[in-house]
């Protein structure tokens, strides 16, 4: 009997012993969930990309057997920056971008007929700057991919001669020189997605469309012996860019590499499935 309830003793101080012990750390721990992530704020960044363009010159004389069109192909590098506000998957924006861009063209222009002393039309835009609101959407479990639209104002420097060919008779070689800027319109389409919580990249398809000024030419030869004087020739051109950037978005830790786990969308308390009771 003396050893039985020794026995009992022994136990239950065991028993207390080993819950008083428990380590801390075999404690649940509570963890806070991440901040859901999305589009809002302010965003800078980087571009580069290339494409083609054509300038168009009309001709005073009548319509240009070689149909004074220079297509300019063309490369280019610039920044952005912008805001976005985003209404559960709907993201709107605004954005100014200025590229420099390296692009000249030629062609033969300015010759209604054989009879006329035609013209080399040079042309290639320098620099584009452009102003533009956003439309877009985000898509994917958490939000981290937005296909939107863009449009708005566009301008450009273009510049560029118009150089008379060979006249005969010692004729001087005539040329007049452009350099001008000018006001069109922009739209495009792009894909954005966001590599970490500060930074994402995008590929961007844009249209671009200019008037011109008329641009003085020089006077040239008409066969056998007349001679057409100086006239005006009317410019527009349009181009096709495609880009790829690079944007950091200031509202986000730049060495975060984590998201939130957390859906883009909250789901209603109706479409949870309920969790049934377990004892214990």
């Amino acid at each position: 009997m003396r050893s039985r309830i020794i026995f009992c003793g022994a136990t239950t101080i065991a028993l207390v012993s080993s819950s008083a012990a428990k380590p801390a750390d075999l404690e649940p721990q509570l963890k806070l969930p991440q901040a859901l992530w999305n589009w809002s704020g302010a965003y800078i960044g980087g571009h580069v990309g290339g494409g083609y363009g054509r300038t168009s010159f009309s001709n005073p004389y009548g319509p240009s057997i070689y149909g004074g069109i220079v297509d300019t192909p063309a490369f280019l590098a610039g920044g952005q920056i912008g805001y976005n506000w985003q209404n559960n998957g709907w993201v709107f924006g605004i954005e100014l971008d200025a590229s420099g861009a390296v692009s000249e063209g030629t062609n033969t222009c300015l010759a209604p007929s054989g009879f006329v002393v035609s013209a080399n039309c040079k042309a290639g835009p320098s620099l584009f700057a452009t102003g533009t609101s956003r439309v877009g959407y985000a898509f994917g479990a958490l939000g981290h991919t937005l296909a939107y639209l863009k449009a708005g104002v566009a301008w450009q420097n273009n510049r560029g001669d118009v150089v008379n060919n060979f006249e005969g008779g010692g004729l001087p070689q005539e040329k007049t020189h452009f350099d001008y800027g000018r006001v069109g319109g922009i739209i495009g389409l792009g894909v954005e997605q966001a590599l970490t919580p500060a930074w994402s990249v995008n590929v961007e398809y844009d249209y671009l469309h200019f008037g011109g000024p008329g641009v003085a030419t020089a006077a040239t030869v008409q066969f056998p012996s007349a001679i057409l004087p100086a006239n005006t020739t009317n410019l527009s051109s349009n181009y096709h860019i495609g880009k790829i950037g690079l944007n950091y978005h200031f509202d986000a830790d730049p060495k975060a590499t984590e998201w939130s786990n957390a859906p883009l969308y909250a789901k209603s308390a109706s479409s949870v499935p309920p969790i049934p009771y377990a004892p214990g």
